[in-house]
């Protein structure tokens, strides 16, 4: 009987521990269902935010909605965008002259060139450009018949977009507004734009309340070039002088139109205004016009220049400077302003630059009635 209690309490046991084993997961675990992926918290790069512009030409153009880096197409564009917005430059369209060091900061100076899309001294050198890191090019000025089919080409080849803002002495308070947008600087450009309104309305009025003097404008080594009347480059000129140099085809050139000696003695000038480093030195005794009128009465004046030369070639926004020293030399009773308080105040705003009183006085040295 032990025996059999022994037997039947042994057999109870191993089926009480069978039966553990089988609640506690002794039986095969079958696969767990597959779970939902986890989301990827790999940060991505985002893609930069574009959006449209349309220009002067009717292009419009996809461009990154922050532009940060900004060539320029050549010298126009370079003193118009070097006023509003110098550190975006990527470089320049051709070197600073020397005597421009004196009035800019040395990072402007040494900036790399990039070259010019039309004439000038060198063309747009399009692997300088590729380097830079551009992200738009911008075109100032007097638009040309291709401009919109060159812009395209341009855009294709380089991938760069490229846009034309069309700027003239009358409307250049438009075209910094249309850059303001352009490049998100809304209220530098506004300044700017104020300024050139004031000036031009300014001289405009002193234009409109005298009588014109007869004037020639000379360039080139021998002063036989005119800057002539109706010509892009004689926008300031035909607005303050009975500008004398009537040709058949005005050259669009900043050279001018070749003439001869015998032609500036029929015009005989009142008044001539002479190029920058031209010939300003010799044409007071210079046999061959000491007849004309302006020889004669002393009535002779070098253009000032620097950085650039003010009565505008290149023909960009410098050209209000060169509006109020020629309103203030013309016409001094109607132009009651203190010319040295405007061309400082003209170069604090678009060539940043704190201008002395000496270097105001070597500016106008051959350009001032004495």
């Amino acid at each position: 009987m032990k025996t059999t209690w022994k037997k039947i309490t042994a057999l109870l046991l191993a089926l009480t521990l069978l039966l553990a084993t089988s609640a506690c997961g002794g039986a095969p675990v079958r696969d767990a269902e597959p779970s939902a992926a986890a989301p990827d918290t790999t940060e991505q790069p985002q893609q930069p935010q574009l959006r449209t512009f349309t220009d002067s030409v009717g292009r419009t153009v996809e461009l990154p909605a922050e532009l940060d880096r900004v060539a320029v197409s050549g010298p126009m564009a370079q003193i118009v965008l070097f006023a509003l917005c110098p550190d975006k430059l990527v470089g320049i369209s051709s070197d600073w002259s020397k005597d421009a060091e004196e009035f800019l900061d040395e990072k402007y100076f040494n900036m790399p060139v990039i070259g010019q899309l039309y004439g000038g001294k060198g063309e747009l050198n399009l692997e300088t450009l590729l380097d830079s890191g551009a992200q738009v090019v911008i075109d100032v000025g007097e638009p040309k018949g291709s401009i919109a089919e060159d812009l395209d080409a341009l855009q294709e080849q380089t991938g760069i977009p490229f846009v034309h803002i069309t700027a003239h002495t009358d409307s250049v308070g438009e075209t910094y507004r249309m850059l303001g947008t352009l490049l998100n600087m809304p209220e530098e450009a506004e300044a700017l734009a104020q300024y050139c309104e004031t000036a031009y309305a300014r001289i405009l009025a002193i234009a409109q309340s005298v009588e014109k003097v007869k004037l020639l404008y000379l360039t080139g080594d021998e002063g036989l070039n005119v800057i002539a009347k109706g010509s892009y480059h004689a926008e300031v000129i035909d607005l303050l002088s009975d500008n004398l140099a009537v040709v058949d085809e005005p050259s669009s050139k900043g050279t001018g139109n070749e003439v001869d000696v015998e032609q500036i003695l029929t015009w005989n000038p009142d008044v001539i205004l002479v190029a920058p480093d031209s010939v300003y030195a010799t044409i007071g005794s210079d046999p061959l016009l000491q007849d004309v009128a302006a020889i004669k009465n002393g009535a002779y004046y070098e253009v000032p220049h620097g950085p650039y030369n003010w009565m505008g070639f290149p023909p960009s926004v410098q050209r209000f400077l060169g509006m109020l020293w020629m309103a203030k030399l013309l016409y001094p009773d109607a132009a009651d302003y203190d010319l040295r308080e405007e061309v400082t105040t003209y170069y604090k705003l678009f060539y940043h630059c704190e201008l002395t009183a000496e270097q105001y006085e070597a500016l106008v040295a051959n350009s001032i009635a004495s």
